[in-house]
């Protein structure tokens, strides 16, 4: 039985291509690197912040750690909101909702801009826990994130737990602590990633997302 399911916020929820690079471009530029191209930055949507800047422009750790700083500087008054719903995400969180299905969020995203990203886009009611990161830089991996979720949730059998989330560390994640996941390809994982990942299912729209969850007992 599967009654409790986790979702991953971006990418999954809803598409925060616009916000993440912006506020990516607005750090780099701190450093004197310029980066016209948002595209280019769209492999930061998914993985910790932090160690992104490390991967993927060689930062230190000191530096990444400025970095992240910066880039709080613009989302946490702009960035946060230049976001966009998935077409029909609310309509399947109420089905969901209604079948009897427990619903949290599982984000690496700090949990207080999880949680006004879900208010300010009236998603929040549909969730019984809402966890994310910690601003201090600690709970940053996924599962960590999954595990605190469950704690809330009065630590249910796995069995009963789905994760649901479109990037590798989802997936990962959720199998670390024996969690199945379902991922959704309308999201930011790379060409092949979900299908060598693991999942057990992988959505191609909102629509088949909402009908195989629907499917699982409840």
């Amino acid at each position: 039985m599967n009654s409790y399911l986790l979702f991953d916020l971006d990418g999954t929820l809803t598409n925060p291509k616009e916000g993440i690079t912006k506020c990516v471009q607005y750090a780099l530029r701190a450093f004197g690197i310029e980066e016209p191209d948002l595209d280019r930055l769209t492999p930061f949507i998914g993985p910790p912040l932090r160690q992104s800047f490390i991967d993927f422009y060689q930062f230190s750790e000191e530096q990444a750690i400025a970095a992240v700083e910066k880039y709080r500087e613009r989302f946490g008054t702009t960035g946060l909101f230049e976001n966009i719903i998935y077409f029909g995400i609310p309509d399947m969180l109420q089905a969901l909702q209604k079948q009897g299905k427990i619903l949290a969020v599982a984000s690496s995203k700090p949990t207080v801009f999880v949680r006004q990203i879900l208010e300010h886009f009236k998603l929040a009611q549909y969730f019984q826990v809402i966890e994310g990161s910690n601003l201090d830089g600690s709970r940053v991996e996924k599962k960590e994130v999954i595990a605190a979720v469950l704690q809330q949730l009065g630590n249910p059998p796995i069995q009963q737990v789905i994760m649901v989330g479109d990037r590798i560390y989802d997936v990962r994640g959720a199998a670390e602590l024996g969690i199945a996941c379902v991922g959704v390809r309308f999201g930011f994982a790379a060409p092949g990633e979900l299908e060598n990942s693991g999942a057990i299912y992988l959505a191609d729209t909102v629509r088949d997302l909402q009908q195989y969850l629907l499917s699982l007992p409840c």
